[in-house]
């Protein structure tokens, strides 16, 4: 018998733990700002922190620039508001629960 789940007890293969996370009511706010020198940055807030390095990970690869996430805040150097609401929407996120500000 293969692995167990441990947040909802079934079988690794049939768990859908991780999809029910990405459909929840959390929000998701997507946002610009100006950092020294003038540089925009793209902030990203709301992902759940156990997968903030590995969504970081592949945005990054994604958007081709530079980033980091640390405190349930993902920064990504650049303009990428509105690519990043369909990346996320591809990744499995619900598009009502992402704010692009």
């Amino acid at each position: 018998m293969g692995e167990i789940c441990s947040k909802c007890g079934l079988p690794k293969e049939i768990c859908a733990c991780e999809a029910l996370e990405r459909e929840g009511a959390k929000r998701i706010k997507i946002y610009s700002t100006k950092k020294k020198f003038g540089k925009l940055v793209t902030i990203v807030e709301g992902l759940d922190e156990g997968e903030l390095n590995k969504i970081s990970k592949e945005l990054k690869r994604a958007l081709a620039c530079g980033g980091s996430a640390k405190g349930g805040v993902m920064v990504l150097q650049g303009e990428h508001r509105d690519k990043l609401k369909q990346l996320l929407t591809k990744m499995g996120y619900m598009e009502d629960s992402i704010d692009v500000g």
